[in-house]
C-alpha cells in the first residue's frame, strides 16, 4: 500500500496531558493517574480519569459535556496544524474520522434521573447530543470543514478503525488530509456496564499474569493529521499497513484461539510488505481479561513463532480507554519510533504487572520495569526502532492492527 503520513499527534489522558508526559509515564511505569473512583451506584473502582483541573468548565460545543471538554482540550493543542492544512487544502478536501463509543451517556444519566423525578427531561436535553456522529460533527463545525465527517463505534477498536478508514479515503482520493483520532470517557455507565460483565479488576489491571482479574477503565483523547504528502518537514513517520478482521464468535468474547487477531496482524504485515521479524516493538491490546490475554498470546506466538518480538500492554498505565485506545496507542507507537532514532539508547514502553506469567498461555517477550535495557531484553537484542505494530481487539471480534514506521 502507499504509506500515509502520520503527523503532529496530540494527546490528553490520565497518563499525560502532552506527548512528553505520556512518554515519561509509559517508559517508567507511572500509574499515578489510576485512582479509586465511586460511581452513582456507590461502587468503587480503579479508573484512569483525567484530572478535572486540566479541563475547561464548559466546552464551546452545542451540547456541553465532559467528553466534549476533553475533546476540545486535546484539539486545542492541534489548532496550529489544523490552520496549516486549511491553507493548503479546500474545506471540502479535509475530512474528519473519530473513534468513540460513549455517545453522551453522561448526559443521558442526568436527564433520565430528572425525568424519573419530575416526569420531564431537562429543557436543554437533546438526543442529538447522544448521536454517535457528534464527536466528529463538532470538529467539522468548529473548524468549518466540509469534507466527509465520520465516527466509528466498533467498541475498543473504534479509533484504530477510524485510522484505517482515514487512510483508505486518502488513498482513494476522497480527501487530501484527515483530522483523525479518538475520544472516550470512563463514565459511570461504562464502569457499571463492564462491572455487570464481571470484567473489571478489583486491583489495577495485571495483564498476562496468572493473577489477573480484568480491566481497569480509562479515558482520554488523541488527535493527529493524516495526509498523502509530508506536510511538516520534521515528520516522516507513516502508516505502513493495516489489517482488519471480524471474529463474529460471540457478542463479547473473542475467538479463544485468536484466529481473528492473527488474521488482522497478518493482513497488516502483508499490506506493509514486511516480515514479522521487521517489527521492532508490538503494542499489545492486553486488557488483563482472561479471554483477551489468552487469545492474543496465542495469536502473537503463532505469528511471531520464530521471533520473540518485544511487546507490552500500556493499558496498565493509561487504563483501557475504550474507543480512544487505538488512537492513544498509535500515538505511543509513534513516540516509540520518534524517541528512538538513535541506536545508542533504546527505550520501549513498559507494562506494569506482578511478573507472574500465566503458565496456561504462550509466553511473550514482555517489556516491563525490570527489563534493564530494551537493547538487552531477555530474548532479543534491539539495534533500532523503525517499525511498530499496535493491536486493538474489540467486543464481537472487531480486530484492527496498525503498523507505523519510517
Amino acid at each position: 500500500m502507499t504509506p500515509i503520513f502520520f503527523s503532529r499527534p496530540q494527546v490528553l489522558c490520565s497518563a499525560g496531558s502532552n506527548l512528553k508526559e505520556l512518554w515519561q509515564s509509559v517508559t517508567t511505569g507511572n500509574q499515578s493517574g489510576i485512582k479509586k473512583v465511586q460511581t452513582i451506584d456507590k461502587n468503587v473502582f480503579y479508573a484512569a480519569r483525567i484530572d478535572d483541573s486540566l479541563l475547561s468548565q464548559k466546552s464551546s460545543s452545542r451540547y456541553d459535556s465532559r467528553i466534549m471538554r476533553i475533546e476540545e482540550k486535546c484539539l486545542s493543542q492541534l489548532e496550529n496544524e489544523i490552520s496549516h492544512i486549511k491553507k493548503l487544502f479546500s474545506p471540502e478536501r479535509i475530512a474528519v474520522c473519530t473513534g468513540s463509543c460513549d455517545n453522551g451517556t453522561e448526559l443521558s444519566l442526568n436527564a433520565h434521573k430528572e425525568f424519573f423525578n419530575s416526569n420531564h427531561f431537562p429543557k436543554n436535553y437533546s438526543l442529538e447530543a447522544q448521536g454517535a456522529d457528534y464527536v466528529s460533527t463538532f470538529i467539522s463545525e468548529k473548524y468549518n470543514l466540509k469534507g466527509p465527517s465520520l465516527t466509528f463505534s466498533t467498541a475498543c477498536s473504534s479509533s484504530a478503525a477510524a485510522i484505517v478508514k482515514a487512510t483508505e479515503m486518502i488513498q482513494s482520493d476522497l480527501c487530501d488530509a484527515v483530522i483523525c483520532g479518538g475520544i472516550d470517557i470512563a463514565s459511570d455507565t461504562a464502569l457499571m456496564g463492564f462491572n455487570s460483565l464481571e470484567a473489571i479488576s478489583s486491583e489495577i489491571t495485571n495483564p498476562f499474569s496468572k493473577n489477573r482479574h480484568g480491566i481497569t477503565l480509562g479515558e482520554g483523547a488523541a488527535f493527529f493529521i493524516l495526509s498523502r504528502t509530508q506536510l511538516f518537514p520534521d515528520e516522516n513517520i507513516k502508516i505502513l499497513g493495516y489489517g482488519e478482521s471480524a471474529d463474529a464468535y460471540h457478542i463479547t468474547t473473542p475467538d479463544p484461539e485468536g484466529n481473528g487477531a492473527f488474521s488482522s496482524m497478518q493482513k497488516a504485515l502483508e499490506k506493509a510488505q514486511i516480515a514479522p521479524e521487521q517489527i521492532d516493538y508490538l503494542n499489545l491490546h492486553g486488557t488483563g481479561t482472561k479471554f483477551n490475554d489468552s487469545m492474543e498470546a496465542k495469536a502473537v506466538s503463532r505469528l511471531f513463532k520464530n521471533y520473540p518480538v518485544p511487546a507490552s500492554s500500556t493499558k496498565s498505565i493509561t487504563g483501557h480507554t475504550l474507543g480512544a485506545s487505538g488512537a492513544i496507542e498509535a500515538v505511543i507507537s509513534y513516540l516509540t519510533i520518534k524517541n528512538n532514532t538513535s541506536s545508542k539508547e533504546i527505550t520501549l514502553p513498559v507494562q506494569v504487572w506482578d511478573k507472574i506469567y500465566d503458565p496456561e498461555i504462550p509466553k511473550l517477550n514482555l517489556i516491563d520495569t525490570s527489563t534493564p535495557s530494551a537493547k538487552k531484553t531477555e530474548q532479543i537484542s534491539i539495534q533500532k526502532i523503525s517499525t511498530v505494530m499496535s493491536n486493538s481487539f474489540a467486543f464481537g471480534g472487531a480486530n484492527t492492527s496498525l503498523i507505523l514506521g519510517l
